[in-house]
């Protein structure tokens, strides 16, 4: 998806008016919140897939995927984490011994219990921006949201946590958008791109990269996977020839355009739970959490 920056606080209307990036970067400002007030030991994924894990009881690790919402790649690595740690326990499935069961370990229960009040840390400084009433909207509709589009055995811990519903509900709407979007061989980082070029004219890659609020890195990335698929090139500067700018090619207004339509689409039925002008409501307490300035950490 790209490193979001944590000191960007720049959101172009254009880009703001695209809820996946709107979700897509309130959610990275979660990210940089975590690494500031949470203790090193304590992973986000991982807090969530300890809760998932019923005390006393095993859950194949496929099972436990599925109820936070994390791909199989992301599980092996999340649970090979916790066992080293020492957090849960991992045996082969009897009843299919290319899969595992996990289950919470001892050193479970006093680990989440103080991680538990770090969580809720975490969510004081998330909401920082907001009144009370601002507060308990944000929350309200991302329980709506949650409870349309999330898995039914979503563990408590996260149905609790403004943060955390807000970084799993970004990860569900990330694997539909790019599910939406594969045929036209891109992923919605490239929409993201596509649509600041779009506002921003040729530019060059470090003011592509601040328009979007991503680091430098993750914007050459971008951008060698927008020239493989022909939709952008580096042009030299005329008159600088050490500098490069990107302009969009002749194939991209008719791809972006496309990609809208599929979003368009696709927005309709994720957000289909909110209430009348509820998502626009809920995107625009989202955008108070990527602007707020100085930032949320």
């Amino acid at each position: 998806m790209g490193e979001v920056t944590s000191a960007s606080t720049t959101l172009l209307p254009s880009l703001a008016a695209i809820p996946g990036h709107v979700f897509w970067r309130a959610a990275a400002r979660v990210g940089h919140a975590a690494e500031a007030v949470l203790p090193p030991d304590l992973d986000l994924t991982a807090y969530a897939v300890l809760h998932a894990l019923p005390p006393g009881a095993t859950a194949s690790q496929q099972a436990v995927a599925d109820a936070v919402v994390v791909s199989r790649t992301t599980m092996t690595k999340v649970a090979a984490d916790l066992l080293s740690a020492g957090l849960i326990e991992r045996v082969r499935n009897p009843g299919d011994r290319r899969s595992y069961l996990l289950s919470r370990a001892p050193a479970a229960e006093p680990a989440l219990a103080g991680w538990d009040a770090d969580v809720a840390a975490l969510d004081e400084v998330v909401l920082r921006p907001f009144d009370e009433v601002g507060r308990a909207r944000l929350t309200e509709l991302l329980t709506v949201l949650a409870d349309d589009v999330l898995p039914d055995d979503l563990p408590d811990a996260v149905r609790g946590s403004v943060s955390l519903l807000l970084v799993r509900v970004h990860a569900w709407l990330y694997r539909q958008f790019q599910e939406l979007l594969a045929p036209l061989g891109i992923e919605p980082r490239h929409v993201g791109a596509l649509t600041a070029l779009t506002t921003l004219g040729p530019v060059s890659q470090t003011d592509l990269a601040r328009g979007i609020g991503l680091s430098a890195a993750s914007v050459v990335a971008i951008v060698d996977e927008l020239e493989e698929r022909e939709l952008v090139e580096r042009r030299r500067v005329v008159g600088d020839r050490r500098t490069q700018e990107v302009h969009l090619t002749e194939f991209a207004p008719a791809v972006l355009r496309a990609a809208r339509t599929r979003g368009r689409r696709g927005a309709t039925t994720a957000f289909a739970a909110l209430p009348d002008g509820g998502l626009e409501e809920l995107l625009d307490l989202l955008r108070a959490i990527v602007t707020a300035d100085p930032p949320v950490i």
